[in-house]
């Protein structure tokens, strides 16, 4: 089949890397088949979920970079 496509410019470079002197179409029906082969084995990505966690309030000023790692990292912090 003949048809007419047109390319992003990074894509057709990194397309022509690839071909190393070979034939374009065929580097690009290579990567084509490639790619369509992983999306249509691909196990579908699986649901992630998140807990919430209940965290004690936060007894310093954000604005005091200084005890604000003092008290995540302990006093001794370098």
């Amino acid at each position: 089949m003949r048809t007419t496509l047109t390319l992003d410019d990074d894509v057709a470079a990194r397309l022509k890397r690839l071909s190393r002197g070979g034939r374009f179409k065929d580097v690009v029906n290579d990567v084509l088949r490639r790619g369509l082969e992983r999306m249509e084995t691909r196990e579908p990505r699986p649901d992630y979920r998140v807990r919430p966690v209940k965290l004690a309030p936060r007894r310093t000023d954000l604005d005091n970079v200084a005890e604000v790692i003092a008290e995540s990292e302990g006093d001794g912090h370098a």
